[in-house]
């Protein structure tokens, strides 16, 4: 849960941020607050829910550990390409990481479930480029249409 939206995540502020000036800058601002407020808020509130079902403080404990491990190493990955590549490099190479990390944890899920891989990851890899375009969009639209200062 707590992987596919640090991927998913991180692959949205890349595109939206990556025209804008100080590109590097606020990227890495972005993935940081999302790698540490938003993984907290999400780390959490998985916590309470699990609290809320009954399970064991030992499994309570390790979701809520495991969640924002996951989150934290994950958003470290694209931090690290932002803060070493040119922005749209860096905008490149984390799609391909970030839809790579998709399509693996989308079969390894369809293969728990018995469900067919090829359909489980064709979607998630489409939500994952909608969430990119749309990202890329906004991203555009308020840098070159609405001259926000």
């Amino acid at each position: 849960m707590g992987a596919t939206a640090a991927i998913i995540t991180s692959m949205g502020l890349i595109a939206g941020l990556t025209q804008g000036e100080n590109a590097k800058a606020s990227i890495i601002t972005g993935l940081l607050i999302v790698a540490i407020a938003d993984n907290i808020s999400d780390s959490f509130s998985i916590h309470i829910y699990k609290e809320s079902e009954g399970a064991t403080s030992k499994d309570v404990r390790s979701t809520t550990f495991g969640n924002f491990t996951s989150r934290l190493i994950l958003a470290l990955t694209f931090i690290l390409m932002v803060l070493f590549l040119p922005p749209l490099t860096a905008l490149i190479v984390s799609s391909v990481w970030g839809l790579l990390l998709l399509g693996i944890l989308s079969y390894l899920i369809a293969k728990d479930r018995e469900a067919k891989p090829i359909i489980m990851v064709a979607r998630h890899l489409l939500i994952a480029l909608l969430v990119l375009a749309g990202s890329k969009f906004l991203g555009n639209l308020i840098l070159n249409h609405l001259h926000i200062a």
